[in-house]
């Protein structure tokens, strides 16, 4: 049920590109869809101890009632963030849907990381293709590992708005090699922490039963996401200036979700600001 809610929204946004009356709808859908996802996905969430994505999930409530809400009034706001949503949803969809496609990359990454990995001195070995093993603890490199899903929302972010070819280019060479550069040295990093057992603490928060898992959750489920979590801010700042109007944009968006739920708070608020 949740790859066909993935497949649903990536169908939703891809048609919602294409120019017609009822393509609000389509992005309404894929919204939808991406949300029930968040939803289905929680007891995974909580199997790896990993409660930033739960917050996500209840955060994209209020934020799939107000979208829905101006998507029906045709509102441009709302409609550039959903062209923004397709555009990566263009990008991610080669890679998540074809098998050969999705293999590959995983395939160079892993190499990538294990070269890397043998360069810093803690070389690994490879008991499949995509399956790690050092000191007796594996990992496995997975489509989520390769980084082509904040590739493909920071290349949407960069070309979901009207922009010169100039401009595209630029955005396209900070976003690409940076992430994916990245993306290596945080596989290098939490490979790393957790087979050598760095962070083996608190397991009655950390673990989950498998031995060592704690120095994973800490490596990849807190210090990993939490500095791609600051790395994409400045991405998106280095964006903003690249691209002036993902800047304009931002702000107009801050204003409409800020003055809607300030209105749940406090009734008369934030009406002139949207």
């Amino acid at each position: 049920m949740k790859d066909y809610l993935v497949l649903i929204s990536c169908i939703c946004f891809l048609v919602f590109l294409i120019p017609g009356r009822f393509r609000k709808y389509f992005a309404l859908g894929g919204w939808a869809s991406i949300v029930g996802y968040l939803f289905l996905e929680l007891p995974y969430y909580f199997s790896l101890n990993n409660f930033m994505y739960p917050a996500i999930a209840v955060l994209s409530v209020p934020f799939l009632y107000i979208t829905a809400k101006y998507l029906l009034r045709d509102d441009p706001r709302v409609m550039q963030i959903s062209t923004i949503a397709a555009v990566a949803f263009l990008i991610y969809a080669p890679f998540g849907y074809m098998p050969a496609l999705g293999n590959w990359l995983i395939a160079a990454v892993a190499d990538q990381t294990s070269a890397v990995l043998a360069a810093v001195g803690y070389p690994v070995t490879f008991q499949d293709w995509n399956l790690m093993e050092r000191n007796g603890l594996q990992t496995e490199i997975i489509l989520a590992c390769t980084g082509i899903q904040s590739i493909a929302i920071m290349l949407g972010v960069a070309w979901g708005v009207q922009s010169t070819l100039k401009q595209k280019i630029a955005g396209f060479l900070v976003v690409f090699p940076t992430i994916y550069i990245l993306n290596i040295v945080r596989n290098v990093f939490v490979i790393t922490a957790y087979t050598e057992q760095w962070f083996p603490y608190l397991p009655e928060i950390a673990g989950n039963g498998e031995f060592g898992y704690e120095s994973f959750f800490w490596a990849h489920n807190v210090m990993a996401e939490l500095g791609a979590l600051v790395f994409l801010v400045v991405l998106a700042y280095t964006l903003f200036m690249i691209v002036p109007q993902l800047g304009t944009l931002a702000d107009n968006l801050y204003r409409l979700y800020r003055g809607e739920i300030a209105q749940v708070v406090r009734p008369n608020a934030g009406k002139t600001e949207r």
